[in-house]
């Protein structure tokens, strides 16, 4: 099954039930599904042979009778047609500047059926860590299992809304922790949370992350990766963890 497929049976399976019953004949779901497979692949920029950077904001715009019937599934669709766009990033090792999002809006001038998609690079301090490669200018942090890239130069990792990685964890204050990147070298400091931060194990006000370091803030662990270990992670073969250059 090749890409595109498996990217319109992914959100065929989204639509099942609520969503279909609501579009009937008119504008489909795996319709916008494949425009914004399109529009995230006419739209790739290459910068390396690591890098392949794609839009991470989409709007799409629909007729008044095709817009006044999604209105009540907007965000659901939203959210599912962005995953989407995540997972098919993900096959094709593209990267973003921030996260991924789908919105939809009004436009008076298209008839039922017809549509039209824009996109956008809006960067954000992190995005969906889609593509293998770590570097120590867009490192990687897994967050008990949930992969982000870093791509700004301060991430903070709190319980509240206003963090840049929510986290449900009792444990964990609001704004809790900040990464810091600089220059290729990256750095964590705890923001005055009430549990502390401790880094592999040893707590820490402030301090360097390197390559492979563990967080722990609550009972999240994050893992910092900051090399792509898919090849050699040093120059003498030892394969020892090293600190980000």
């Amino acid at each position: 099954m090749g890409v595109l497929d498996r990217f319109e049976k992914r959100i065929e399976r989204a639509v099942n039930g609520v969503f279909a019953r609501a579009f009937k004949s008119e504008v489909q779901p795996v319709e916008l599904a494949s425009a914004l497979r399109r529009e995230t692949d006419t739209s790739a920029q290459v910068l390396s042979r690591e890098r392949t950077l794609v839009p991470n904001a989409f709007t799409v715009a629909l007729g008044p009778s095709d817009h006044e019937r999604i209105a009540t599934w907007d965000d659901a669709l939203g959210e599912e047609l962005a995953d989407a766009v995540t997972e098919h990033a993900r096959t094709q090792h593209y990267s973003f500047l921030g996260p991924v999002s789908v919105a939809f809006e009004r436009d008076d001038d298209l008839e039922t059926g017809v549509f039209t998609v824009r996109s956008a690079r809006v960067k954000g301090s992190i995005a969906p860590a889609t593509a293998a490669t770590a570097t120590p200018e867009h490192p990687v942090v897994d967050v008990d299992g949930t992969r982000y890239q870093l791509t700004g130069r301060s991430t903070v990792i709190g319980r509240g809304s206003e963090s840049d990685v929510v986290v449900d964890d009792p444990g964990v204050s609001r704004r809790h922790v900040e990464i810091r990147l600089d220059g290729g070298r990256a750095s964590v400091r705890d923001l005055g949370s009430t549990n502390g931060t401790y880094v592999d194990g040893r707590r820490v006000d402030a301090g360097p992350l390197v390559d492979g370091a563990v967080v722990s803030i609550g009972r999240t662990r994050i893992t910092f990766s900051s090399r792509d270990r898919t090849r050699r992670r040093d120059d003498d073969g030892t394969g020892t963890t090293g600190a980000a250059r």
